[in-house]
């Protein structure tokens, strides 16, 4: 079972899990009101996330193996290189989407509800591409969901205060639309020759990154919008400047259309994103609970 499960886990890669998994304890902290969760919800709510993201990623790879095949940087996944099956995947998306919503059945009946839409979206991202080239924003809507996810997890309702955390939200799904566009970047050939509406493929890499620049300002933007709102403090909003500032060597590291450190803009400093800007917000949201939530 292992070994069958191992070439499947290697596409997942769950340690990508932390592009979304910091901002969505943002939005379980203000859940809470600024409260440590307990360890069960917690728990749970991590739960939900892996599962999602597995079932997500197990899809995309189940849909696309026609065009992983093809393309040079993806032909070594488990499916078109021959270590998993169709079937064997098809089995691990539906494991894992079962186990989504029967752990979002854990917060309520409002998570339950919405579980099926989350998991529609989550499946659609893995098609636009093939529609338009605005599919980028479909990767950062899926990964925009967690928040307000987790906010809702913990509260069980809709409050007020879930406004900074739709900002937060907003800030992700531009976020990750722009460094989804840096990483297609290496993609624009294959995807040209395979009719597939990446923006790089329609507009070429310089102008394509010129938009993921502009979309990582819009994210600085509605930051700061939900630091404002939450009503933060310093901590807070050193975290958005030190996010603008790691935005500005991640772009500088592919200036001039230089795609040789793609994978450091992509893996590194993204991770540093989502891990320091939570971080401290987080913690500003704990040391100023009583103050925010008299």
């Amino acid at each position: 079972m292992i070994r069958r499960l191992a070439p499947i886990l290697g596409d997942i890669r769950f340690a990508h899990s932390i592009f979304a998994l910091p901002f969505a304890l943002i939005g379980l902290l203000v859940g809470t009101r600024g409260r440590l969760p307990d360890a069960r919800l917690f728990v749970l709510v991590v739960a939900a996330m892996v599962l999602a993201r597995s079932a997500a990623m197990g899809f995309n790879r189940l849909v696309d193996q026609r065009f992983d095949a093809t393309n040079p940087r993806t032909h070594g996944r488990a499916i078109p290189s021959g270590r998993t099956t169709p079937a064997a995947m098809t089995a691990f998306v539906a494991v894992c989407s079962f186990g989504f919503v029967a752990v979002a059945a854990q917060f309520g009946t409002a998570c339950l509800a919405l579980a099926p839409l989350v998991l529609l979206v989550l499946f659609a991202y893995s098609l636009t591409k093939r529609f338009t080239a605005a599919a980028h924003a479909f990767v950062g809507l899926a990964l925009a969901l967690s928040p307000p996810a987790a906010y809702l997890a913990a509260r069980g309702q809709v409050d007020t205060d879930v406004a900074s955390v739709l900002w937060i939200a907003g800030a992700v799904l531009l976020w990750v639309a722009g460094f989804d566009v840096i990483y297609a970047c290496q993609d624009v050939e294959h995807d040209r020759r395979e009719q597939l509406h990446s923006l790089p493929a329609r507009l070429g890499p310089a102008r394509a990154l010129a938009v993921a620049r502009l979309a990582h300002v819009g994210m600085l933007v509605l930051l700061a919008l939900a630091v404002h709102r939450q009503g933060l403090g310093a901590l807070s909003w050193a975290a958005v400047a030190l996010v603008g500032l790691l935005l500005a060597v991640e772009h500088g590291l592919v200036r001039g259309g230089d795609l040789s450190r793609v994978n450091s803009a992509f893996f590194t400093v993204n991770g540093i994103v989502s891990l320091l800007f939570s971080g401290l917000v987080t913690t500003d949201i704990c040391l100023r609970a009583d103050v925010l939530w008299p």
